[in-house]
């Protein structure tokens, strides 16, 4: 086995690598409660996770929206996220251990998120996990966020793997989608919506609560349809 290709697990960050979703979700309701908008939590969830702030901010607060008042609401949401997430900053179960149980397999690993460059800092840095990845990409290097493949096939890219060789681990629908787009295989992590909510989707070849349920070769041995969720 020692002969094939290079593979890699690409991870979402946010949600997956720690199960921050509820914060995000909190600090977009009060941000948008501000401005006089009622937004129903769950539904939020599945329609934007993984999208990029400013995306989210056109969609809710309209069209007309300068890049620069994008960002410097998006500024304002984020800064919110960490100052309530701060407290709880920690990895999903078994993920430290699944990436050190990867390193040794040689297979490669890489961040895909749509999270702005301070927040990479706050949770990557936070959690001294960057040493690990061979490559992070985020929302300043792509121009949009899931469910376009972009942030995926650029994490391909700078490992040196090719889609196919990729298993992308994900918590959202969207984020799901863009892995199909990429031509990727998808795990995922019920820390936010339930297995069902992901029923509709063909790539995706196990659901779990963590990483302390997954096992490194059976997830490369795998093919969509064959191992679908239990």
């Amino acid at each position: 086995m020692s002969h094939h290709a290079p593979r890699a697990f690409v991870f979402d960050m946010d949600g997956t690598i720690v199960d921050n979703m509820a914060f995000h979700t909190k600090s977009w309701v009060a941000f948008f409660e501000r401005r006089g908008h009622a937004i129903d939590p769950d539904d939020f969830f599945r329609a934007t996770a993984g999208r990029q702030g400013h995306e989210i901010m056109r969609t809710y607060l309209g069209a007309g929206l300068t890049k620069e008042d994008a960002a410097l609401l998006d500024a304002e949401k984020e800064a919110l996220y960490r100052e309530l997430y701060a407290p709880h900053l920690e990895t999903v179960a078994g993920f430290d251990q699944f990436i050190e149980a990867a390193q040794e397999q040689q297979v490669r690993l890489a961040v895909a998120t749509a999270a702005p460059p301070a927040n990479i800092v706050f949770t990557l840095d936070g959690l001294d996990l960057r040493r690990h990845f061979d490559a992070v990409v985020g929302a300043a290097d792509v121009a949009r966020g899931k469910p376009n493949p972009d942030v995926f096939l650029l994490a391909a890219e700078r490992c040196g793997v090719a889609p196919e060789h990729c298993i992308v681990f994900e918590d959202a629908p969207l984020g799901v989608e863009a892995a199909r787009r990429a031509g990727m295989r998808a795990v995922v992590l019920t820390t936010t919506l339930p297995a069902e909510a992901f029923a509709e989707f063909d790539n995706v070849i196990c659901v779990a609560r963590d990483f302390t349920e997954l096992d490194i070769a059976a997830l490369f041995d795998t093919t969509p349809h064959i191992q679908q969720a239990q």
